[in-house]
């Protein structure tokens, strides 16, 4: 089965190559003529391992060359991508690429996902029956609702069980993931760029190469994941697992950005032990409120008056960075830049698209207006000392079409402009980090991650949500890529009302983060929060680097998960009830990912006020403020509650054990997180 699927072998699914000439040349046949590996060539006998192989083909007749390139990573992954090249005098129009691998009998589950704004990477299952399981993204952007990872494995696949086959696209413009079945029982997996009518038409000597499609193989959905994450982790920009804890000002001010307040929220940020501060919308020409401004990345004289000197001067002083919002691939119709050069905004016909968020798409294919914003970002960084940029972008590309080009759609070059344009600022600034936030988490793709630092999951804080948004986002990329924040007790999104250690304890699994008005907040509630930010510091080289777990409980409403350090001498779990156990107590808590033959203390990690409603197991041990064991006769609980700050000894198993039997779990209420942390015993003689 080809990896490049062609008609004229009889195959009756999806052809790899669609495209022709005026309705001619329309099935191709290529044949090999040349193959090489790492550049050399391919002798009759390999060692293995990971390596390029490069295959050359030729079509004489339709006049085409094809160059696949297929890639074996260290990581695991193969990755694969195509480049097509027109030996004609006549124009040959590309309607679509998409390459796919087969998949073994028998994997008949799919399992992608779909979700929405506040609601990013929900999964979904379904049976692959004889037919095209098609997911396509059309929105000019990766798509809260993205397919993400599409895994095709034996039926009820779990994250430690089943035979998986997984692909990604890694383009963040218009996609296609699909797993398909024929008739003969033959299947496949694969993807590629989705392209509109005449946006690659090559001329004699013109070439389009496809976005690398990425596929991994392995038992069950955390081998697949690790695969991703190896491959992320292995980047010439790998990020620290020290990044500095982040404080995002959105939810604090919104549009109110006076001096005043900014700094006491920053200095209230530096006590509690915030490293970086990120001053978000609003500092920028008419940016008063959502509907104005976009594209005019001048600092706004009647809010900054002395510029951002001052307030980035104070943060400094605190010692924090300094990071800053833009959204430069937008633009508000009442900004100076709109009015200037109407021609400046996508649009597919004489008329604007319909306006979302009361912007439109800055055309980043046309020169002027990719040199205006780049030239408007450069200013900013090279003025003020920034070494963060959140990167937002707040619409569909919806009716996408150049007005510099008729009116043809202009996704594909919108996509490659601003790959350019992140590769360009990066060059001048080697060290900023850039975020990709997206209406939240609707561009996360290994496309984009070439080029940032951080994803923004989610605009939803609220940790209830988050908990599901954290924990199938990391089915491609690594936690520490996951900006991961604490948020207001009440949840500006949602109403929900939490506490702090299930906000706090949720947002422990990524970059963590806070976005929260802490100029409101009481000094206990500091004085916590700022022991949750020491207790992400304390372990952040195992939550930022280490190996991601997840367990499957048999419950949805407890969610288990954790990372496991790479020498499996440590390692930090989570229990986090997200609704009321279907049993009391709830399923046993099992520790995956740790050496079968070594023997590990299991102890919880209580930090700042023990989560709601928690009765500790009798295998904690006492730590001298539990209370007896009669029986509340209102709950029927034990009255064997935890007190603040209390350290129990737990209890020491091995590897195997807590993998295959676990832990009795504690009583808690429901929305709480209770923590573990695993060491390693020392082999005593």
């Amino acid at each position: 089965m080809a990896v490049l699927p062609e008609q004229h072998t009889g195959w009756t699914g999806r052809p790899g190559l669609q495209g022709s000439r005026s309705g001619r040349s329309w099935s191709t046949r290529f044949v090999v003529d040349r193959v090489s590996l790492d550049g050399a060539p391919l002798e009759h006998t390999h060692a293995g391992g990971p390596g390029l192989l490069d295959v050359r083909a030729l079509d004489a007749e339709a006049r085409l060359t094809l160059q696949l390139e297929l890639g074996l990573d260290p990581s695991g992954l193969v990755r694969v991508r195509a480049t097509l090249t027109n030996l004609d005098d006549g124009p040959f129009t590309v309607d679509g690429v998409t390459l796919a691998l087969p998949l073994p009998a028998g994997h008949d589950e799919v399992l992608d996902f779909a979700g929405r704004w506040g609601r990013e990477r929900t999964p979904q299952r379904s049976r692959l029956n004889v037919g095209t399981h098609l997911r396509e993204g059309r929105k000019g952007r990766t798509g809260a609702d993205s397919a993400h990872v599409l895994h095709a494995g034996t039926p009820g696949l779990g994250f430690d069980t089943g035979s998986v086959r997984a692909v990604h696209t890694a383009w963040s413009g218009n996609h296609v993931h699909y797993a398909e079945k024929v008739f003969t029982g033959d299947a496949v997996v694969g993807g590629g760029e989705l392209l509109l009518p005449g946006e690659v038409v090559l001329d004699r000597g013109a070439s389009h190469t496809s976005p690398w499609v990425f596929f991994a193989a392995g038992t069950g959905l955390d081998a697949v994941a690790h695969q991703f994450h190896r491959h992320v982790r292995s980047r010439p920009r790998r990020v620290s697992s020290t990044r500095p804890v982040t404080l995002n000002v959105w939810e604090a001010v919104y549009f109110d950005h006076r001096l005043d307040r900014l700094v006491a929220l920053a200095e209230r940020a530096a006590a509690v032990g915030v490293e970086r501060y990120v001053l978000d919308d609003g500092w920028f020409g008419a940016r008063r409120h959502d509907r104005a401004g976009l594209g005019d990345w001048v600092v706004s004289p009647d809010v900054w008056p002395d510029g951002l000197g001052p307030l980035i001067e104070r943060v400094r002083g605190l010692g924090m960075q300094f990071g800053l919002w833009f959204e430069p691939e937008m633009i508000n119709p009442d900004s100076d830049a709109a009015r200037a050069h109407p021609e400046w905004i996508l649009a597919a016909r004489g008329e604007p698209p319909v306006t979302s968020r009361h912007q439109q798409v800055i055309d980043l294919t046309n020169p002027e207006a990719y040199a205006h914003v780049k030239e408007q970002v450069l200013a900013i960084l090279g003025e003020y000392d920034i070494s963060y940029v959140k990167w937002d972008h707040n619409r569909d590309l919806h009716e996408a079409g150049s007005p510099v080009r008729g009116g043809r759609p202009a996704v594909h070059g919108q996509t490659a402009a601003v790959y350019r344009l992140l590769d360009e600022i990066r060059a001048v600034h080697p060290d900023l980090e850039i975020e990709s936030c997206s209406s939240g988490g609707a561009r996360v793709d290994l496309g984009v991650l070439e080029r940032t630092d951080r994803v923004w999951v989610s605009d939803v804080i609220d940790p209830l949500e988050r908990q599901q948004m954290l924990r199938w986002t990391t089915q491609l990329v690594p936690p520490e890529y996951l900006g991961s924040h604490i948020a207001s007790g009440q949840s500006h999104s949602t109403g929900r009302m939490h506490h702090l250690s299930f906000r706090a304890g949720t947002a422990l699994f990524g970059h963590v983060g806070i976005e929260w008005d802490l100029t409101a907040v009481d000094d206990a509630t500091l004085g916590e929060l700022a022991e949750w930010v020491r207790a992400f510091k304390d372990h952040r080289h195992l939550l930022l680097g280490g190996t991601l777990v997840r367990v499957d409980t048999g419950d949805p409403s407890v969610l288990v998960h954790g990372v496991v350090a790479p020498d499996r001498a440590e390692a930090l779990f989570a229990l986090a009830t997200v609704g009321s156990p279907l049993h009391t107590p709830g399923p046993r808590v099992r520790f995956r990912g740790l050496d079968p033959l070594g023997r590990y203390r299991v102890r919880p990690l209580v930090v700042g006020t023990p989560p709601s409603g928690l009765v500790a197991p009798e295998w904690w041990g006492d730590d001298g403020h539990a209370s007896g064991e009669p029986q509340d006769p209102a709950t029927m609980r034990p009255e064997r509650t935890v007190a603040r700050g209390a350290v129990f000894p737990g209890a020491v198993l091995t590897g195997a054990a807590l993998a295959h039997l676990g832990t009795t779990p504690p009583l808690v209420d429901p929305d709480q997180v209770v923590l573990f942390h695993v060491t390693r015993e020392e082999a005593r003689g």
